[in-house]
């Protein structure tokens, strides 16, 4: 016996979860995703992926900008669900829309709960230098990411590991531990454990000022910092190249010996010092051109031993 869900998210991150829930024989009664946004170079109005999947599904969409209105949240109720699956949906959901279905909501969160919650916690996790971090089925209350917790699976972050590689791991294990819950809350036997009191913090949405590289840093943290940000939006630093100031996003890197003022290249393979160790860029990205690796890379930009990359702040970077 299938359960009729009303599925409500946004990214890439969800459009595997849904497509899981499809796949196992339940009902998607209604898709809601946030509305199309102006992107691109004619900055044409763009649909989500989840709303261009759920097109694609044939299934009901619909893309409220928030559930102030009351024919919104009636509308909401009206769908008769089961459950709601809510997985960076985008929007705080009022009460009466978490009170709606009759088994309640759950939301897919890609975090080791309470330990970052909000908006990227994939990105925040890796930053902060973590060995591990989650996915996690959690029950949702009107809280920011405070429900009790049905389900859980640990990934382990490696000092190789990036926020897109995370990502796709992390979705993955989502969409089979929402198949395991609600085949559980089918059968009556999911069950929910508060969580832990201690450990709370929150991951802001990343900010376009936090890409900058900081070479004061230690090499780990800066080595963090890079991963936490590949791919997108693209941890940077700019260099001067016949005297133009050159922007280069680093997508992969690895701490390397070496000693030296903070920013200063030591090698002519990119190894730049920083406030302790130094780093070795692997993979980059120069303005206006694809990701390549450094051998690519240094085959078009001229790089000496003793250049520094430029650390004061450009009031154009934002």
């Amino acid at each position: 016996m299938a359960l009729d869900i009303v599925f409500m998210g946004t990214p890439d991150f969800a459009v595997l979860v849904l497509d899981a829930i499809l796949a196992a024989g339940h009902r998607v009664v209604a898709v809601y995703s946030q509305p199309p946004r102006p992107a691109g170079r004619g900055m044409a109005e763009q649909p989500s992926p989840v709303h261009r999947y759920a097109l694609q599904k044939g299934l009901k969409i619909l893309t409220p900008l928030n559930f102030k209105a009351q024919d919104d949240r009636a509308a909401f109720a009206a769908h008769g669900a089961d459950a709601a699956v809510v997985v960076a949906y985008g929007l705080i959901l009022p009460e009466a829309v978490l009170a709606a279905p009759r088994f309640g909501c759950f939301n897919v969160h890609a975090s080791k709960l309470p330990r970052w919650r909000g908006a990227a916690p994939i990105q925040r996790a890796i930053m902060a230098g973590d060995s591990e971090t989650a996915v996690m089925v959690m029950r949702m209350e009107r809280g920011l990411d405070t429900g009790p917790v049905c389900l859980a699976r640990a990934i382990a972050i490696t000092p190789q590991t990036t926020a897109g590689e995370l990502h796709d791991v992390l979705a993955k294990a989502g969409a089979e531990i929402i198949v395991e819950a609600l085949a559980k809350l089918e059968a009556g036997s999911l069950q929910a454990s508060a969580q832990p009191a201690d450990g709370v913090t929150y991951a802001a949405k990343i900010d376009k000022a936090e890409a900058r590289i900081d070479f004061s840093s230690p090499a780990s943290a800066v080595v963090s910092h890079i991963h936490g940000l590949s791919p997108f939006p693209g941890a940077w630093f700019e260099i001067d190249s016949g005297g133009k100031t050159e922007r280069v996003k680093v997508l992969r890197a690895a701490a390397a010996e070496g000693n030296g003022k903070p920013g200063m290249i030591l090698d002519d393979r990119l190894t730049i010092a920083c406030g302790v160790g130094a780093i070795r860029l692997i993979d980059v990205q120069r303005a206006g051109k694809k990701p390549a690796g450094i051998d690519e890379f240094l085959r078009g930009f001229k790089i000496a031993s003793g250049m520094r990359v430029l650390m004061h702040a450009n009031p154009g970077a934002s």
